[in-house]
């Protein structure tokens, strides 16, 4: 009859000890860095937007003409004018109308750029790289001012253009900020792609080369599916910068008469809290926010599933 022998080392095993809670080291130094981050965050983050909030829900009471104001309670009454403002909603139409003007072309040129700056065809890559980049450095207000001096018929360095286009009248005054727009951002978002192309595994290259695909083949079956969450990122900063329009429309207000103290939901906040109506104001901020937070998330339900597989 045969025995079993039961080597000693596992006969005389100890039970495993329970899990303990790792101990937490350098707490202090953890504080000392993110307590000033979180400190100015809450200061200049929360606090304004808790105080529009608050200013929403507020309104001012006279007695008579020339009495005292007082500051009451209003519930969702500014949230109704607001709901009822024809002039806020026609702004948001507009920029929904330039995000479609303007989105598609700035997010595909970028893409080729960065496509082209990644491809061993090129040369000069150094050189064309500052130079898509450079607008991006030239602040928004000077981009807009250096663009309506080269519309503007009176003073344009191109009179024959200007004069016989009307690139400031109400047809094309908005794809003229469009082009200023695109000039401005397209090269900030070809970076971005540029910098995801660097991410792709050469080896991923070197496989598809030695199968025989070229370089467009390549970039539409390789590499533009790994940027496709770059793309996803830029959309959204895309999403969110389009319903924030604000110095180009204010510069060209100065230039064309096309452009009014409501062509953007940002130039009627900026009007209303001059009157000065600031609880109106607040009311169509908080509202503005929540139209760029629904859109943003909706894009990003929407192409999430592509894009991060």
């Amino acid at each position: 009859m045969a025995t079993s022998v039961v080597p000693p080392q596992l006969a005389q095993a100890p039970p495993p000890e329970p899990t303990r809670r790792r101990r937490v080291r350098h707490k202090g130094a953890i504080v000392g860095f993110l307590g000033p981050f979180v400190a100015l965050f809450i200061l200049f983050y929360l606090t304004p937007i808790a105080y529009a909030v608050w200013q929403s829900f507020h309104k001012v009471e006279r007695e008579g003409t020339f009495g005292k104001a007082t500051e009451v309670f209003a519930g969702f009454s500014q949230y109704t004018r607001v709901l009822e403002n024809g002039d806020f909603w026609a702004s948001i139409g507009r920029v929904l109308v330039f995000f479609v003007a303007s989105i598609p072309l700035q997010l595909g040129l970028a893409l080729l750029f960065a496509l082209l700056l990644d491809s061993p065809l090129v040369k000069g890559k150094s050189f064309f790289r500052l130079a898509f980049f450079a607008p991006y450095a030239v602040p928004g207000v000077i981009a807009a001012i250096m663009w309506g001096f080269i519309y503007s018929p009176q003073i344009s360095p191109f009179p024959q253009v200007a004069d016989n286009v009307d690139l400031l009248g109400p047809g094309l005054v908005m794809f003229a900020m469009v082009n200023v727009v695109n000039w401005v951002y397209t090269g900030y978002n070809m970076l971005i792609i540029y910098s995801a192309l660097q991410a792709i595994p050469k080896d991923v290259i070197e496989a598809a080369t030695i199968d025989g695909a070229g370089q467009v083949r390549i970039a539409w079956s390789v590499k533009i599916p790994a940027v496709a969450p770059a793309l996803v990122l830029t959309g959204v900063f895309s999403i969110i910068g389009t319903l924030q329009l604000f110095n180009e429309p204010r510069v060209f207000q100065s230039i064309s008469s096309a452009v009014g103290s409501n062509y953007t939901p940002n130039l009627m906040v900026d009007a209303t809290s001059n009157i000065p109506d600031y609880y109106f104001a607040a009311a169509m901020s908080v509202v503005l926010a929540l139209i760029t937070c629904t859109l943003s998330f909706t894009f990003l339900k929407l192409t999430q599933k592509r894009a991060f597989g």
